[in-house]
């Protein structure tokens, strides 16, 4: 699998995201808070069949008053995501299921690389478990 992040895996439709928040699961994954739901793969899914999820990251203007350090939350965020995102791809295709998630960073302070990197890891094992539990049947 290729070590991008492309706009494919971004969450950008603003209507998919109230959704997300209105019907959403919760997942709390220190610094993240997580909220994620299933969808239907759309049509384009015969265009992009290597992305199975789509991610909308958030740091928050309450917690960072400086678009400097939002900036930097985020850019870490993509960055760890993006190096381990083919842990959840395969579970994902393995169960032949799509999802959308938000990650919100919600820690007072900017962690290192390596902390938000065991950190995703973390989240992205919980949210893997956590999907499992509620799959359709």
């Amino acid at each position: 699998m290729a070590l991008s992040f492309k706009k494919e895996e971004r969450l950008c439709s603003r209507v998919t995201i109230e959704q997300l928040y209105a019907d959403g699961h919760r997942l709390m994954v220190f610094p993240y808070s997580v909220q994620w739901m299933f969808v239907e793969r759309p049509a384009s899914v015969t265009h992009h069949p290597d992305h199975p999820c789509q991610v909308l990251i958030v740091a928050p203007k309450r917690k960072f008053k400086h678009a400097v350090d939002r900036n930097r939350v985020k850019r870490l965020t993509r960055e760890c995501f993006r190096l381990r995102k083919d842990l959840l791809y395969n579970f994902l295709d393995e169960h032949g299921i799509s999802i959308v998630f938000s990650m919100v960073y919600v820690h007072n302070e900017i962690l290192t690389f390596d902390q938000l990197g065991h950190k995703m890891d973390k989240l992205l094992t919980a949210l893997q478990h956590d999907i499992a539990k509620t799959l359709p049947s």
